[in-house]
């Protein structure tokens, strides 16, 4: 059928507020059918009831908006799956014509019909401007090239053919040639076609057009379609005005209630290919519309849930022993596809009455009964449980299970909970959580009692990785993370100490036969417990390391170590525990921070630990070395470091590397000056400035006096002075750098160093006029030039002991030797004594040098007991012991052999000091530590001005901690003598609180 411009054609205008119209297509060379859109309509002021009248009753009384069509959101069964039925010819008794104002022609119902599955709509440009690039089509008429066509057939019913030759009035022929041009009106810039009138049959009513001017406002624009429609009027028959008819016959009702129930069971029954779907869906929208959306709803609610309850229920009933879970799937299957098409045919109910009143939709109204009917059904539900947790331990037994099933049967409780996992906790995942944890705290009993802790930790791995991945194929994903939560609280948290503790493959087992990996492994399943798993490991950890510190502490105080040994141990195992923390511990914080404190710990039990540390450094930087390169004394000296941050006495090693550092600079005994100074750059890293000032002052010194010694020889050549074949050097020492004792020891220099020292003495008084020199004998060295005659020892004077190096094995020289001897200024001083006196008592040497007791003991034992390449003296006594007695005497061995020229004498290693020498250096630090917690008090008062006793304590404390921990009592101490000398005073309101006496 091909729709063309006639003489008969007539225009109707619409509102200028319409929000949806539909564009007038062009012209094409197929036939043309008109736009049915599935928006609504407003018809305007008179020409409402015809538009109405020849759309056969879409709009309601007043200009009610037309109801939308129905579309059909379920793929399977496409637009409702059934062409729209199409209304009946019209009779030959009862001509179809529209100019015929007794005929009526109604649809069933005052619904439009939904488009049909082959409607296609082609929405065009809606404005443009009439006057850019007009073209015609094959009839003449003057069209816009952007207008499109947008066809739909629409089902309606259609007029007679109308008369023939029927005279136009003047009105409709201007109206003609308005549409045929558009020069017609000048004035209107955007044509917009609204509505359309269905075609059926030989027979058309053509669409028309409502004119809008562009860029006029909403009133403008209607005052002009206005007066378009009252100039060109709509040509259409009269007919009688009639109102929408708002009430509903009970039996008309009934018998839409009973098609549409009809409906629903033969939907359920799989029998829905004969069914009208739009039919059903104008029904279903006449009961909602007319009030009757309650009988709909709760008609639809009994017979689904008879469905469910007489059929469904028992046909899965049925099946309870046999193929359960795959026939509950296919109920579940089927009855979700019921209900989509269901809920397709009663939309409307759904978007009206169903939101209205705050029901549960018709898809959630239909998951409801299908929980409630079926799957909570007593017997249904406990056998739905027990198949998914058999299959379950199934499973976990190593049987093959239908992964599926199980799957589908999950997913559908998840489902029927609505937007909530209610459902499925309730009927699965609760009983499911705690079948899991009866199975896994007997089978922990079980590992537990028949494994090691290396293989439990491994087996507790895999079961874990179970769970994990079983939860990730079937179950819901927020399951996972509860079931492994279960397998860890049943398996690895009830059993944490049994498993660390376990004897012989426990963690104290692996830490002592080095097993990293299964440490590794149990550090990595007990992180799973956070914090709380980890402590236990970290504990058994830190006990185990306790004891071990404390027995290398016992065996030094049992004296069965030295201190090198000492401190060698204390690396090595600091070394050891460190490997544990990089490869098992992954460098956990908590794991350093134990091992650290445990160090602190036992470091600290020890008091001698401060000396002991320096006297390790100061056999590394020793000259003579066990042949060890830059690089491993480097490492050395960083690992000695961190034991220096576990001390808390610093200040006491500060004192005693002092004095190790002076003894290696002054007797020229360092390996290296940059060794030195490196060292001393890692200390002032660690404890700033004023920890290390001294030590820097030390290297100043030396630096100074060879230039003090440089300008001292050309003082002697200028002056020809003789200092009685002496070569003389001196170290000019800053009193408050070097350790040098209070009282200067006594020691009686021979005649010819002391003559020397004189001219020097008085070389550098002149120059510096003002200071005095003290000399400092026990930190000086002396070069012997020695002679032996070869004169054999007296066997008879032979020392029991060995002293002789003819014991060695050696033939008896007989020619004269000369050596030159590389001795302390004690050894110098008791061997000068052997040019005047062959034999001497230990008595006479100490009379004759007045050297301090303890020295002199170990200068003779140098001489006399020391390795047999350097023994010079020899020893007659009467013990058998190594203790020197008073008694014993000495004599020069004149046997001495050594194949080198230039013979080093070792002074015999101090085990450290002496108890009255460590009592010495205890007060010395004491003095110290008074003066610096005053000035610390003094600093923080001077800038708080006033202050409470416990918080000066804590600040003293805080600003101190780097160089020593200091008591509160001795703070007290020190607070009390600076209110004495009036630095303090004490407020009158509160004695506890101090103000600041500028």
């Amino acid at each position: 059928m091909s729709i063309r411009p006639t003489n008969g054609s007539r225009s109707l205008t619409a509102p200028a507020g319409q929000r949806q119209q539909i564009a007038r297509g062009q012209q094409e060379q197929q036939p043309e059918q008109l736009l049915a859109t599935s928006q609504s309509y407003y018809i305007i002021g008179e020409h409402r009831y015809s538009w109405e009248r020849a759309l056969g009753s879409h709009s309601g009384a007043g200009g009610a908006r037309l109801p939308p069509p129905m579309y059909s959101h379920d793929p399977r069964i496409g637009l409702f799956g059934a062409a729209a039925p199409q209304p009946p010819p019209p009779s030959n008794n009862q001509p179809n014509n529209l100019n015929n104002p007794t005929q009526s022609h109604y649809y069933p119902s005052p619904v439009p019909p939904p488009p049909s599955s082959h409607s296609r709509i082609v929405a065009g440009s809606n404005n443009f401007n009439h006057r850019s690039r007009n073209t015609r089509n094959a009839l003449g008429q003057q069209q816009h090239p952007r207008i499109q066509h947008a066809n739909v057939p629409l089902n309606v019913p259609h007029p007679q053919q109308q008369p023939q030759q029927q005279q136009q009035p003047p009105q409709q022929q201007q109206q003609q040639q308005i549409r045929g041009s558009t020069r017609a009106a000048p004035s209107i810039h955007t044509f917009t076609a609204l509505g359309s009138v269905a075609a059926h049959g030989e027979h058309s009513v053509r669409s028309t057009t409502a004119m809008q001017p562009v860029g006029a406002g909403a009133c403008a624009g209607a005052t002009q379609m206005r007066e378009i429609g009252r100039k060109y009027p709509l040509w259409l028959p009269e007919y009688k005005r009639r109102a929408f008819n708002a009430s509903m016959d009970e039996k008309y009702v009934e018998d839409i209630w009973a098609t549409l129930k009809n409906a629903i069971q033969e939907i359920q029954k799989k029998n829905n290919s004969g069914l009208s779907f739009e039919q059903l869906y104008r029904n279903a929208y006449n009961m909602v519309l007319h009030k009757h959306g309650n009988r709909l709803y709760h008609g639809l609610s009994d017979v689904v849930s008879k469905h469910l309850e007489q059929k469904v229920r028992q046909e899965v009933l049925e099946r309870l022993h046999s193929n359960f879970l795959p026939k509950l799937n296919e109920a579940w299957t089927d009855h979700q596809t019921s209900m989509v098409m269901i809920r397709d045919i009663l939309m409307y109910m759904d978007r009206v009455y169903v939101q209205q009143r705050g029901l549960d939709n018709v898809y959630n109204l239909g998951l409801n009964l299908f929980r409630d009917q079926v799957v909570r059904f007593p017997e249904i539900q406990k056998a739905l449980r027990e198949r998914l947790l058999g299959m379950v331990m199934e499973e976990r037994h190593g049987e093959p299970i239908n992964h599926l099933a199980i799957k589908n049967a999950c997913t559908m409780l998840i489902t029927l909970g609505i937007n909530s996992r209610t459902v499925y906790e309730e009927d699965f995942e609760k009983p499911f959580l705690s079948q899991s944890a009866a199975f896994y705290k007997f089978e922990s009993q079980n590992f537990l009692a028949e494994n090691n802790a290396g293989v439990y930790i491994k087996k507790v791995e895999a079961r874990i990785t179970e769970e994990s991945s079983r939860a990730a194929l079937y179950l819901d994903k927020d399951t996972e993370p509860r079931i492994v939560r279960v397998v860890e609280e049943e398996l690895i948290k009830k059993h944490m100490r049994t498993i660390v503790e376990m004897e012989n493959s426990g963690v104290v087992h692996m830490i002592k036969n080095s097993k990293t990996e299964d440490l590794a492994c149990t550090y990595k399943l007990f992180s799973r417990l956070k914090e709380e798993g980890l402590k236990v490991i970290a504990d058994t950890m830190s006990a185990y390391l306790r004891e071990q510190g404390s027995m290398l502490v016992k065996e030094e105080e049992n004296g069965n170590t030295n201190p090198i040994t000492f401190v060698q141990n204390l690396l090595d195992l600091k070394d050891r525990f460190d490997q544990f923390l990089l490869h098992s511990f992954s460098n956990d914080r908590l794991f350093k921070n134990v091992i650290s404190a445990d160090f602190e710990h036992f470091l600290n039990l020890n008091n001698k630990s401060p000396e002991y540390l320096s006297l390790f450094i100061d056999d590394k930087l020793k000259k003579g070395g066990k042949g060890m390169s830059e690089q491993e004394i480097e490492t050395i000296l960083d690992k000695t470091m961190v034991l220096f941050r576990f001390l808390l006495e610093k200040d006491v090693f500060e004192r005693y590397y002092k004095t190790h550092l002076a003894k290696r600079l002054l007797l020229n005994k360092s390996v290296s000056d940059d060794f030195e100074k490196n060292m001393i750059s890692k200390l002032k890293t660690e404890c700033g400035c004023q920890f290390t000032s001294k030590l820097e002052g030390m290297f100043k010194d030396m630096s100074v006096s060879n230039t003090i010694m440089d300008e001292f020889k050309s003082y002697v050549n200028n002056n020809s002075l003789s200092l009685s074949g002496v070569e003389l050097t001196v170290r000019i020492l800053t009193t408050g750098f070097w350790p040098t004792q209070t009282a200067t020891p006594n020691c009686n220099i021979p005649s010819a160093p002391r003559e020397a020292f004189e001219v020097f003495k008085k070389f550098y008084l002149d120059k510096h006029s003002g200071r005095q020199l003290t000399l400092q004998p026990q930190m000086g060295t002396a070069y012997i030039n020695a002679v032996f005659y070869g004169r054999k020892a007296n066997d008879s004077d032979k020392d029991k002991d060995g002293p002789s190096s003819s014991s060695s094995g050696c033939a008896v020289p007989t020619t004269t030797r000369k050596h030159i001897l590389q001795v302390s200024t004690y050894q110098m001083c008791v061997l000068l004594l052997f040019n005047n006196r062959d034999v001497l008592t230990y008595d006479d040497i100490h009379q004759e040098t007045d050297i301090p007791e303890r020295e002199l003991v170990r200068a003779l034992q140098s001489l006399s007991m020391g390795k047999p390449a350097q023994r010079l003296l020899v020893r007659n006594s009467k013990t058998k012991t190594k203790d020197i007695e008073p008694s014993d005497e000495f004599y020069v061995n004149d046997a001495f052999v050594s194949k080198f020229h230039r013979v080093k004498i070792q002074t015999v290693a101090a085990k450290g000091e002496s108890e009255p020498e460590r009592k010495e250096t205890r007060g010395k630090v004491d003095e110290d530590r008074k003066h610096e917690i005053e000035a610390a008090i003094v600093r923080i008062m001077k800038a708080r001005k006033r202050m409470a006793h416990n918080l000066l304590v804590s600040d003293v404390t805080s600003q101190l901690k780097s160089r020593f921990l200091p008591s509160p009592v001795f703070i007290k101490k020190r607070i009390e003598g600076l209110i004495e000398r009036e630095y303090l005073a004490r407020t009158p309101e509160d004695r506890k609180v101090y103000i600041y006496l500028a």
